[in-house]
């Protein structure tokens, strides 16, 4: 059963960090566009809108798995989390579909220099900006030893993500969602080569280091949170389900796993093959 309880959170990790290297730099756009200013400043945020869509939706599946997994195959961890930190998860799934819908209203805006372009653009780059914080938010506070599975406060009222620790976690996440549109050695390196390659302008090898980085930086968060799923109370195997349910769990993720890569690589090839594959779409 231990087995599969490590396979079963190792799920969640690879949904996450799939998150961050997909997701995370859509919301890193949505950064970079609050931040656009001068003369070029509409068109940078053109090219981040065409960067973005349409494939932007589909990478919030990667957190609905990591969830699915949490509240499937380890049940007292969700329950401590949902209710423990109800506050900054609530404003975080909040924040993900403002940003959605900001992002689809100024679609519409996009040659239009008006007030919708603006206003809706507004939104979706402060909904870029503080959802990343608070997911970083809610990691750092799993991680930080705070929250308690004896605890019998009221649903919210736990003030273990109003530290210092959890919001110094959700601005390096919102630098690395950034950094994607060193903590250790492997990510220093990640970073040299990002960095001499786009001073090469070898713009493929920079995007390779680039979610080298990242990987490595939540990797290491995983090999830190080992064996713990919520410090210091909830260890992988006493928060997992039945062995029953959790191979029922890691088949229906292999079954999944059968049909949903093959449907986003050809998503990727057939929005953005140009820009992840260096092929033209032009026939």
């Amino acid at each position: 059963m231990h087995d599969l309880s490590f396979l079963a959170a190792g799920g969640i990790l690879v949904s996450l960090i799939l998150y961050a290297l997909l997701g995370g730099a859509d919301f890193g756009g949505g950064v970079w566009g609050l931040l656009g200013s001068g003369p070029r400043a509409g068109a940078q945020r053109l090219l981040i809108a065409h960067a973005i869509g349409p494939i932007w939706e589909t990478n919030h599946i990667w957190v609905v798995i990591a969830v699915v997994i949490l509240f499937t195959a380890f049940p007292p961890a969700f329950a401590l989390i949902s209710t423990a930190l109800f506050v900054p998860v609530t404003l975080m799934l909040a924040g993900i579909v403002l940003r959605g819908a900001a992002f689809a209203f100024h679609s519409y805006h996009l040659h239009d220099e008006g007030g919708g372009m603006r206003r809706w653009g507004s939104v979706f780059a402060c909904a870029s900006l503080l959802t990343p914080v608070l997911l970083g938010v809610v990691i750092g506070a799993v991680s930080s030893g705070s929250l308690r599975a004896q605890s019998t406060a009221p649903l919210g009222a736990s003030a273990a993500w109003l530290s210092p620790f959890p919001f110094s976690v959700g601005l390096l996440t919102l630098a690395v969602f950034s950094y994607l549109a060193g903590l250790v050695f492997l990510a220093a390196t990640a970073a040299l080569g990002a960095h001499v390659s786009l001073l090469l302008r070898s713009y493929p090898v920079a995007r390779i280091c680039a979610a080298a980085q990242a990987i490595v930086v939540l990797a290491g968060w995983g090999g830190a949170q080992y064996p713990f799923l919520v410090r210091p109370d909830l260890t992988i195997p006493a928060a997992a389900s039945s062995h029953a349910s959790l191979r029922l769990i890691l088949i229906a993720l292999a079954a999944g796993g059968v049909l949903l890569f093959p449907a986003i690589f050809l998503l990727f090839w057939v929005f953005k093959k140009e820009a992840v594959f260096g092929r033209s779409r032009k026939t």
